[in-house]
């Protein structure tokens, strides 16, 4: 079965974009940005909300042959990459992408089955609507120095308690990571 990661840089107090959207204080230095790189090349499959892919739409497959090569490299990472997204009101996607309109619970059961690779989900709409479910296995939490005081949280309300057990942490230059496993 699949290892499915949610996954976020988020602020001292819990916010993964700021009260306007913008996620400009997140932006990683190079240390940070390679090993999310080798991070995203071991994922076998992406899953993202509406939000999260267009802002990776935005930018990504837009890279220019100019920028830095640890960009240059996220940049085709991201784009081969095979990817979910999860939308209602998107009517097609790109990028080795595949739309998924209803249902995202069981479609995230059926893509763990199918496989036994690691798979990331990334936006907070979609993973909070995948969390009350058990499907999570591993927290990777990205804390950055930073209290925005309001904005989108990286966990939702939920119906009750899920014991974790952490396996690591990282310390970087701009960030501090976490990771946990779920305590089954």
């Amino acid at each position: 079965m699949r290892k499915l990661i949610y996954d976020f840089s988020v602020s001292l107090d819990g916010y993964i974009n700021d009260r306007d959207g913008r996620i400009d204080w997140s932006d990683p230095d190079e240390e940070l940005h390679m090993f999310h790189n080798d991070r995203y090349r071991n994922l076998e499959i992406s899953l993202h909300g509406r939000r999260l892919y267009e802002l990776m739409a935005e930018y990504w497959p837009h890279v220019h042959a100019d920028a830095h090569p640890i960009e240059r490299d996220f940049a085709e990472l991201w784009t081969n990459k095979p990817k979910y997204v999860f939308s209602r009101t998107l009517t097609e996607v790109h990028w080795n992408s595949t739309l998924i309109r209803e249902n995202a619970v069981e479609k995230v059961r059926e893509l763990k089955a199918a496989g036994d690779g690691v798979m990331e989900i990334g936006g907070a709409n979609l993973a909070a609507s995948i969390l009350p479910h058990d499907l999570v296995d591993e927290y990777q939490v990205f804390v950055l120095p930073v209290i925005l005081g309001g904005g989108t949280p990286m966990f939702p309300s939920l119906p009750k308690r899920t014991r974790l057990r952490r396996v690591e942490t990282r310390e970087f230059n701009t960030a501090v990571m976490s990771r946990y496993v779920v305590d089954r």
